[in-house]
């Protein structure tokens, strides 16, 4: 059996679901925010031997032969805020008793996840594994900074969290161009570290997806339009051009090679390919978005995934 692990809202998730009924394999998708509404038996205090029984049916993680990390939801016990917070943590402790016992099944591990997610650390990974990087400063120094940029056009991206969320209406963090630093950008700047690299003059992005021994890639015509040549995403522009492509050998090889790298079987690569043709790699989404990928361009990215999740892994 399959397990699914996200929330009600990931349709992303939806299009697994209909690839595993089409093959008729067996799974259960857990929506993590009816986690609460769950009835739990771990016994021996085993967590090989959980079983939970709810709204997700029931099944018991002795059976689990694979299971896909996608974007779990948060949940929030009722009652008093004090009784509330205590509820919530202990069911929080059994989703950690839930990643660890199924580590090696996991399409990607929960903790490995969290430990890729440091874009350094996959910058060092892209750059053992022989890929061109972007000269790139990570500070919170206004004088770092503005040396930084009087080398040469830079663009500024957050370390982290790409959303700032004021309980209203989020605002996205783009990656974004720096033209100048004055003094009055001092305390800006102080605030908190960011990434800083040395702008490419793009041809084109490219987004590669890396399952196991798969890949996928996309070159997404960004520069066709203003508001998506620094950052595609920016604009959600519904024309943007997608192409599906063959990479170079090498550079498929130290895509592969880079998620291993991290100790993941999934990522979502992202290159830029210049005006020479030349590659860079800028980062890796240990959980990306990929279904857009699979609409625009018919790469089989659900059935890559799918055979995962059963044993098949594309060695």
């Amino acid at each position: 059996m399959i397990l699914l692990v996200t929330n009600k809202r990931d349709v992303t998730t939806d299009f697994v679901v209909l690839e595993m009924r089409r093959r008729g394999l067996p799974f259960i998708r857990l929506n993590t925010e009816d986690l609460p509404q769950h009835e739990l038996v771990m016994a021996n205090g085993d967590p090989a031997e959980l079983t939970l029984t709810g709204p997700c049916g029931s099944f018991s993680l002795s059976d689990v032969t694979g299971a896909y990390y996608r974007r779990p939801g948060s949940f929030e016990a009722e009652g008093a805020e004090a009784t509330a917070a205590y509820v919530t943590a202990e069911w929080s402790a059994i989703l950690r008793s839930l990643w660890n016992v199924l580590e090696g099944r996991w399409l990607n591990s929960p903790f490995s996840i969290l430990r890729a997610e440091d874009k350094p650390r996959q910058l060092a990974a892209a750059r053992r594994m022989g890929l061109a990087i972007p000269d790139t400063l990570v500070t919170n120094s206004f004088d770092a900074a503005q040396a930084f940029l009087a080398e040469g056009s830079m663009v500024a991206k957050p370390l982290r969290h790409a959303l700032i969320d004021d309980g209203e209406v989020g605002s996205v963090i783009f990656t974004s161009r720096v033209a100048e630093l004055e003094a009055g950008d001092t305390e800006a700047v102080r605030q908190a570290p960011l990434i800083l690299q040395r702008e490419i003059l793009k041809r084109s992005d490219v987004r590669v997806v890396v399952i196991d021994g798969a890949i996928f890639a996309t070159r997404i015509l960004s520069q066709a339009h203003d508001e998506t040549q620094v950052d595609w995403r920016k604009g959600v522009r519904l024309d943007l051009a997608h192409e599906a492509m063959e990479l170079p050998v090498d550079l498929a090889l130290a895509c592969i090679a880079v998620t291993r790298d991290l100790g993941l079987r999934f990522a979502a690569i992202d290159l830029v390919e210049d005006e020479d043709g030349r590659f860079w790699f800028l980062e890796a989404n240990p959980n990306g978005q990929w279904a857009w990928i699979e609409q625009r361009t018919g790469a089989p990215v659900t059935a890559a995934i799918v055979d995962a999740l059963a044993g098949d892994r594309g060695e």
